[in-house]
């Protein structure tokens, strides 16, 4: 149940990630998955550095370094995807 969970969680994060990042992002949904799955792995490895992964309540501080990982994430594969699709692009258009 946790891998399903952390699908769950990834698919969210990404989803907001990308709402924020300003313009138009390439990466498919499934890229933008595993982007907020690692961005919330991130998150929670700098929340327990800080020592502030566990605390009562919502774990807000948790949360928002889960979210800043997670646009960071998207944002930089986002433009590695959106640069090698377009050389694929390029390629096509030459060969026409």
């Amino acid at each position: 149940m946790g891998w399903l969970w952390a699908i769950v969680v990834g698919l969210v994060l990404g989803v907001i990630a990308k709402a924020i990042i300003p313009g138009k992002q390439h990466s498919p949904l499934w890229l933008t998955t595993i982007c907020g799955i690692l961005g919330a792995v991130a998150g929670n490895a700098i929340a327990r550095a800080l020592h502030v992964a566990e605390t009562r309540g919502i774990d807000w501080s948790r949360h928002i370094f889960q979210l800043v990982a997670a646009i960071i994430i998207v944002a930089v594969v986002d433009s590695f995807y959106a640069a090698t699709l377009g050389k694929r692009k390029r390629r096509r258009m030459e060969r026409v």
